[in-house]
């Protein structure tokens, strides 16, 4: 998936269906929220351990369902940083075919207060993008 440094697959699982027979809405989320562990992963071996990132904010633009079967993925990357927090962008597909676009902001914290992203971060973030990254 091109432009995105991190892509995961993802199970689409008979529990995650609603009614009409399409993945429910609410379940994007979690399907972005594995792209973002991995993502994470690649930064810090331990971060979860650490605690540090609070998801501040979450948006998805649904493109069109996704059905039990279908070849799901996910890309994220981050596209901006800034003083304490970091904005990502996923796209989703289905089928090999776009299915979602979601952005969520993440906040970095120390003693449960947002702080400023360390620098060790923001050079990890930036050598996976494999580009700088500024605040606007």
């Amino acid at each position: 998936m091109e432009g995105f440094p991190v892509v995961v697959p993802v199970e689409v699982r008979f529990r995650d269906l609603d009614a009409l027979g399409h993945v429910n809405n609410a379940v994007y989320l979690s399907y972005f929220e594995v792209a973002r562990v991995a993502y994470f992963a690649h930064l810090e071996r331990d971060w979860l351990a650490k605690g540090h990132f609070i998801l501040a904010r979450a948006e998805v633009d649904f493109l069109r369902p996704v059905h039990l079967g279908d070849r799901v993925e996910v890309g994220v990357r981050v596209v901006r940083l800034g003083r304490s927090s970091f904005d990502m962008e996923y796209l989703l597909t289905a089928q090999g075919e776009p299915a979602a676009r979601g952005k969520t902001v993440q906040v970095w914290l120390e003693g449960g207060r947002p702080a400023p992203l360390p620098p060790a971060i923001r050079e990890r973030i930036e050598a996976l993008e494999g580009r700088a990254l500024l605040a606007p």
